[in-house]
């Protein structure tokens, strides 16, 4: 036979079950538990004064169980029970000194409530604010814990080499997480004086958010050009607050993000309206996120610097050995061609003939092979992640565009002064029509050589000075008759 071990006395196992988790939500349903199961009570309720932090917007904690009809009341002065009549009872539950919220209790078995349910709810109360209090410095380092290390993932990704829009998406998309906001929006600043948000991150679609933006004279925009965070109890209603989509949100954070004195930009949190306020615990971790995360964004900045002068350099490097050794050797060479070819023609007729129409191609294969390497040279001075601001460059680029479908390259010749004589309106109709030839010349069979000529030095058939773009494939032909095609456009200039 074996002693089955003593029960504890009912106040003790209350009190010990309403400390046995750190979890806000779960103690809060022991301490209702507790309370029912303490005085007998068919119906328990807690109702929270002000949710904060880590809460989930949670107002109520109630058991299983009707209520009979009369409720609770606490005086938050005294801090006493109040027995509105004998078939329920309530009691503030306090933190701190201050009211947390307040136990409820109606419907008790048996009877109406006593002087002892009383004084036992009320030890139940007070052991229930340290508990709480307990949770909350659990819950408060807890969201430490994630703002933390929501910082050093932003920082990890930021050095991983992201371009400048995408390490902007990713501090938003983060910051949005982990404030629990319905956005997270950056606004630069504007050439004219205003700010206008650049990136947004939303549950939904962003529709209009980005490209909005806070016109010059905002009373909220001094703040933010200043580097000064500003927090907003409801964006729809704050007069501060002059955007089309401020009626869409309530509560918001409005944080610089700025390092070293220099301001990149505002991250904004909004909530959704309805939503509770921030607290003065998430609009400093908040902010210290923001601080944190405008240094990783200085930091890949320099970091995407150094690699881009590195590439610089080293395309620098390329295109002199080019120059200095490759072509000046060919151009020596062509020269020596042209002084055989002069000689050969006061030998014998046929054999002069001959030797003269070898040495012309072989001229004519070298100057070519100057002229392509002369553009692979210019395409090595090209900023490798910037579009083309000259003309050159733009046509280099719609030929690399093309030679990822193809497999190769497309050669490009240059004639004349292109950058200097093709005007921008001339420019923009030749690339249309580049691109709409090497596209038709890609999707010819057979394709293993494109040549693109684009000569500035044209005269048309009216005589005017034109500009011709010439583009030659040796795919098959469309018609069926053979292969190699050649396709011409002309502009006057």
């Amino acid at each position: 036979m074996t002693d089955s071990l003593p029960r504890l006395p009912p106040l003790l196992e209350a009190v010990l079950g309403v400390g046995t988790d750190l979890e806000l939500r779960v103690t809060l349903q022991h301490i209702v538990d507790g309370a029912a199961e303490l005085t007998g009570a068919r119906y328990a309720a807690l109702d929270i004064a002000d949710p904060g932090p880590g809460q989930d917007g949670l107002v109520e904690v109630r058991t299983a169980g009707p209520s009979s009809g009369g409720t609770g009341r606490s005086d938050g002065s005294l801090g006493v029970p109040v027995r509105v009549d004998d078939g329920s009872l309530g009691v503030p539950v306090r933190v701190d000194e201050e009211v947390f919220g307040t136990l409820h209790l109606a419907d008790k078995e048996g009877g109406p409530f006593t002087a002892r349910d009383e004084q036992l709810l009320r030890l139940l109360a007070t052991q229930a604010g340290i508990a709480i209090g307990n949770s909350r410095l659990y819950e408060t380092a807890r969201q430490r814990e994630r703002w933390i290390e929501g910082a050093a993932a932003v920082t990890s990704a930021l050095l991983t080499g992201e371009s400048a829009a995408e390490a902007l998406m990713t501090v938003a998309e983060r910051a949005r997480v982990l404030a629990g906001a319905a956005a997270g929006v950056v606004l630069q600043a504007t050439p004219e004086g205003g700010m206008e948000i650049v990136t947004a991150s939303t549950l939904e679609d962003p529709g209009d958010i980005v490209g909005t933006v806070i016109e010059p004279g905002s009373p909220v925009l001094e703040q933010l050009l200043g580097g000064e965070p500003v927090f907003i109890d409801d964006s729809a209603t704050d007069p501060r607050m002059t955007t089309h989509v401020r009626s869409r949100f309530g509560p918001s954070m409005m944080l610089p993000l700025q390092a070293d004195g220099r301001l990149i930009g505002t991250l904004a949190l909004p909530r959704r309206r309805g939503e509770r306020p921030y607290t003065p615990v998430e609009q400093l971790l908040a902010t210290q996120f923001a601080s944190q995360a405008a240094l990783a964004l200085v930091l890949a900045d320099v970091q995407h610097r150094r690699e881009r002068l590195a590439v610089y350099e080293d395309r620098d490097r390329i295109a002199r050995d080019l120059h200095d050794l490759v072509v000046q050797r060919l151009f020596a060479t062509g020269m020596m061609l042209e002084s055989t070819q002069r000689r050969a023609t006061g030998g014998a007729a046929d054999e002069g003939a001959e030797v003269h129409a070898v040495l012309g191609r072989a001229v004519d294969e070298l100057q070519s092979t100057i002229q392509e390497v002369r553009t692979a040279i210019f395409a090595l001075q090209q900023p490798p992640a910037d579009a083309p601001t000259t003309f050159r460059g733009k046509v280099l680029r719609e030929t690399a565009g093309v030679a990822a479908a193809l497999g190769f390259q497309p050669s490009v010749h240059f004639t004349g002064p292109v950058d200097s004589r093709v005007t921008e309106p001339v420019a923009g109709h030749l690339l249309t029509a580049l691109r709409r030839k090497l596209t038709a010349a890609a999707h010819r069979a057979g394709v293993s050589r494109i040549e693109v000529t684009v000569d500035a030095t044209a005269t048309l058939p009216d005589g005017r000075s034109g500009l011709r773009l010439t583009v030659y494939d040796d795919g098959a032909r469309d018609d069926g008759e053979g292969t190699g095609t050649t396709v011409t456009w002309r502009s006057p200039l």
